[in-house]
């Protein structure tokens, strides 16, 4: 008799099936210890997270005549996290992996060897590349202790920006990733953008238990969207950042939590966005506040002044969750607060920046001849109804009335078309819709006409709320995915294939 999956439970037995099984099952350490909740401070399995540290950056790859390759394993380890040591999934050895930096036109080769326990693959988040055979293909699966490779040719045009990795298994994306597999990719500009220092910052959170394993995770975590009690940059729980005054920093910001929104704000510094996922403005936008969605990325430039500053990921309330006040669960979810990093600016002023340049604005889709309107909506429902004070079934996450189903296409589109989609949200809950290899302008958000052209891969769709973008399905055919960026309500369901052709 072959064990029961993950997928299996949740889906089969519901809640009180599922809560037998280990949220991070298939991998390699006991969960035998219990979850000990949260206390004041941010007080996690028993000990606080250690805070203070200098902020440390990931290793490093770049490209070198037109190439970059490298082997990349997925396997367990031991890290620090927040401070504690910790056992987690780990790209190398470290968590995050090593940060990858390519150039328009290179070829990216990466060697991805599984030492999991479990399947998994690699999805190269935002990267406009093939979907086909060895490409950014998700629905091959890397065996454990086998591997594979993967070699991506990016256009000579690519946007740069800011991107990441991480597996897309389906059915085990957010306990994987959850538990430290994901990395940062930078797609250098053509033109250097004059700064005293670069930081590529990955935001992640997780939760430890008592013992520093992955905390297993409830089936009712699961259908809000997990949020981790550590909240990390980098690995590190509130890093110093240190500056001179005057100085230019650009900041690659990546929101590689499952469920997690970052409202972020630095008050008292200098903040220009220069775009968001494949985005760019022709000029840098003077901010105060930077909402990211599960899955986007922000590029900004932060000119330094004295004194210390706090990075803040403030509360934003992502909606509620159907019948959350059963079980003594709360109203959640909220997306929760807390000290992403402490900015120190002091000693003798910078040298003054050299301007940034302008640069050519994005083609604009709302000129563009559309070949196809459609309609794509997000819901979610209980599945089987209730019965004897709990839910029979899990509830269920759908695109247009449908759960996942790789043996199914859902939407076939003519290549080298332009097509205008409006993206339905019937659920009383936030749904940050994704979709791979072609990127999307986004026309109206509930009603309200985008400005200048807004180019994302991850659109953030508002509780009982609608969205209209145009994408553009040029360069690249195959068979690929768009769902929900709540990576646990992609792997309950929320999930279509899209083949264009």
């Amino acid at each position: 008799m072959r064990p029961i999956s993950r997928r299996d439970a949740l889906i089969a037995g519901g809640l009180g099936t599922a809560a037998t099984v280990a949220g991070a099952a298939g991998l390699w350490w006991s969960l035998t210890s219990a979850r000990e909740p949260a206390g004041v401070g941010g007080v996690v399995g028993g000990a606080a997270p250690v805070q203070g540290a200098e902020l440390r950056g990931p290793a490093e790859l770049r490209s070198t005549d037109g190439r970059l390759e490298l082997t990349l394993g997925a396997a367990p380890g031991r890290v620090e996290l927040g401070g504690r040591q910790a056992r987690a999934l780990c790209y190398n050895g470290t968590v995050p992996g090593p940060t990858l930096r390519l150039r328009p036109g290179d070829e990216l080769n990466v060697r991805l060897e599984n030492g999991l326990n479990e399947p998994t693959n690699l999805h190269v988040h935002g990267l406009h590349v093939s979907p086909q055979t060895d490409g950014d293909n998700v629905f091959r699966a890397v065996l454990p202790g086998q591997g594979f490779d993967y070699r991506y040719r990016l256009p000579p045009d690519h946007p740069p920006g800011v991107y990441w990795y991480h597996p897309h298994h389906h059915g085990m994306v957010a306990d994987q990733i959850f538990a430290g597999l994901f990395g940062a990719i930078i797609v250098e500009d053509p033109d250097a953008i004059p700064v005293s220092t670069e930081r590529v910052l990955l935001v992640s959170d997780t939760t430890l238990d008592s013992a520093g394993n992955i905390a297993a995770v409830s089936p009712m975590e699961r259908m809000a969207g997990r949020e981790g009690e550590l909240l990390l940059l980098n690995g590190q729980s509130n890093p110093v950042l240190t500056a001179q005054p005057g100085a230019r920093e650009r900041w690659r910001i990546i929101n590689t939590c499952v469920a997690r929104y970052l409202r972020l704000r630095l008050d008292g510094q200098q903040l220009q966005l220069l775009g968001m996922d494949s985005g760019r403005s022709p000029e840098p936008e003077t901010v105060d506040e930077l909402l990211l969605a599960p899955g986007n990325r922000a590029d900004l430039l932060v000119t330094a002044t004295a004194g210390e500053a706090v990075l803040q990921a403030l509360p934003y309330d992502r909606g509620a969750m159907p019948g959350m006040m059963m079980m003594g669960q709360g109203p959640f979810p909220v997306s929760g607060a807390g000290a992403l990093a402490t900015f120190r600016v002091s000693g003798a002023s910078a040298t003054p920046p050299g301007a940034v340049t302008s640069r050519t604005a994005q083609e604009d889709l709302r000129t563009a001849a559309v070949a196809a309107r459609r309609q794509v909506v997000l819901s979610m429902g209980a599945g089987q109804g209730m019965r004897g004070g709990g839910m029979a079934g899990m509830m269920r996450f759908t695109i247009n009335g449908r759960e996942y189903s790789d043996a199914r296409t859902d939407t076939t589109v003519a290549a080298g078309t332009v097509e205008e989609w409006t993206l339905v949200n019937t659920s009383p809950m936030d749904h940050p819709f994704h979709l791979h290899v072609w990127p999307m302008q986004l026309i109206n958000d509930n009603g309200r006409a985008a400005g200048p052209v807004v180019m994302r891969d991850v659109v953030n769709v508002r509780a009982n709320g609608r969205a209209t973008v145009r994408i553009a399905f040029r360069d690249f055919s195959g068979r690929s995915v768009y769902h929900c960026h709540i990576l646990d309500h992609e792997d309950l369901g929320m999930m279509s294939v899209i083949e264009v052709r």
